[in-house]
């Protein structure tokens, strides 16, 4: 980047973040430009060739301020941010500012954010699970060791604190560092999570980068590419176990609908960007493991009305290895985590990667939740006394799995009052089994609730 920045022309038209600019020569498409005045300074990105002497560009920045005529210069490449190993116990912007009060990165090395995923040849197909602690999830829809998860949900069912819990579980078991993408996120979240991450003394582990809610649509699709160049940095340099958490990947869609409808694409299905498929690819592609070390992805996901065949979630399903499915219903019983353990799944519950024992377990698990779900209008109607000998007793062991597979939150312990508790897969096996067995058949359902391990 040469030391005096190269004039491109000048504005000639600002329509909300949208900004179109007469060139004395055309940027290519990704370019960052520089746009200032006095102490303002304004990053725009090429987004259209118009014509010969135009292009249409989005704006990073509010555009207040901005008029017609104001100089226009080239940054010399496409957006990048500062790396350094000192970015660990950081909160950063989509453009590698701190916004946490301490000083800025060191500009010895950059990275392009919009960079293209490692070859094929390069990549490590995930073949381990990885224990979190967290009963529900470890025993039925185990999460991937460098593969992507997803947890689904409407809003208020609890995707941020689980995520949350998931980053204080896994940073305290693996020892690695974790990369936290807040997309559109309150200022609120944002506070909340910064001073827990400290307070849990997972924060010199993690970086933190956030677009929040009230910034330009430009900024809130651009920041899981610019935490993601972070996570490949320290992938590659560390040579550790990255946790790349994203909150919430709809907004990214979102942000991405509002940039197409402002270039005046033509919406495409139930009015989302003609590019949606493209645009999550070029995210999702990104998260992968090379022999450097291991990228796992953990993202929350809003589903807009409860709808899971929406278009943007149908399009974000279909790149992760393990769908952990957040359910209202759930919750209205008190049954939290309130993953529901019939839709949730992980492409590895396979006998050969589980293994006999924890494949079996969950198998029958399964089957008792699924046999009471059937069962639960009958008994509501008739009464539980109406039911065969055998299908009571499901019934009987079912509710105590139910509340078995709750959980109190580290996180949360503050507001609940309930210590928190993480449970070794062993030993939630065993419980399962016990439930299964008839060894905990004397115990009330409520002394099955909110709780760790069962006790011997």
């Amino acid at each position: 980047m040469s030391s005096e920045p190269q004039m491109v022309g000048r504005i000639d038209a600002a329509h909300g973040p949208v900004v179109d600019v007469r060139c004395s020569y055309l940027p290519p498409l990704g370019q960052a430009l520089d746009v200032t005045d006095g102490d303002e300074r304004y990053v725009l990105e090429v987004y259209q060739h118009l014509d010969p002497s135009r292009i249409r560009a989005i704006a990073l920045h509010s555009t207040a301020g901005l008029y017609r005529g104001m100089p226009v210069y080239d940054r010399g490449g496409p957006l990048h941010v500062p790396v350094d190993g000192s970015c660990l116990g950081r909160m950063l912007n989509v453009f590698g500012e701190p916004l946490d009060g301490g000083g800025a990165l060191p500009a010895n090395e950059f990275r392009d954010i919009l960079a293209a995923p490692p070859t094929l040849a390069d990549t490590l197909p995930p073949t381990r699970i990885l224990e979190t602690g967290i009963k529900v999830i470890d025993l039925l829809c185990p999460f991937v060791r460098g593969g992507k998860t997803g947890l689904f949900g409407g809003a208020g069912v609890g995707k941020t604190v689980l995520m949350m819990e998931f980053m204080h579980a896994v940073s305290a078991r693996l020892h690695g560092v974790s990369v936290f993408a807040g997309v559109g996120e309150r200022m609120r979240e944002g506070h909340e999570l910064w001073h827990e991450m400290s307070d849990a003394g997972v924060l010199p582990h993690s970086v933190l980068v956030y677009g929040q809610m009230d910034e330009s649509p430009g900024v809130r699709f651009h920041v899981g590419f610019t935490a993601l160049a972070y996570a490949e940095y320290l992938r590659d340099t560390l040579s550790t176990e990255v946790l790349f958490l994203m909150d919430n990947v709809f907004r990214f869609v979102q942000a991405g609908s509002e940039i197409s409808g402002l270039l005046g694409r033509m919406p495409a299905t139930v009015g989302y960007q003609p590019t949606l498929l493209t645009e999550v690819a070029s995210l999702q592609e990104r998260i992968v493991s090379t022999q450097a070390g291991a990228i796992t992805s953990v993202q929350a996901v809003y589903v807009p009305a409860d709808d899971m065949s929406d278009p943007a979630v149908a399009t974000i399903l279909g790149h992760l290895d393990s769908i952990v499915i957040l359910s209202r219903q759930q919750a209205a019983k008190g049954i939290y985590p309130a993953v529901d353990p019939l839709k949730s799944n992980s492409r590895m519950m396979d006998r050969r990667i589980l293994g006999e024992r924890h494949y079996r377990v969950a198998r029958a698990v399964r089957e008792h939740l699924a046999r009471y779900r059937e069962l639960e209008d009958i008994i509501a109607m008739l009464g539980i006394e109406e039911l065969s000998a055998e299908d009571r007793r499901i019934v009987e062991q079912a509710r105590r799995l139910q509340r078995y597979l709750t959980q109190p939150f580290s996180v949360v312990a503050d507001h609940t009052g309930i210590a928190g508790a993480s449970v070794a897969l062993a030993q939630t096996l065993s419980d399962c089994e016990g439930f299964l067995d008839g060894r905990y058949d004397a115990r009330s359902e409520q002394d099955c609730y909110m709780r760790g391990a069962m006790p011997a």
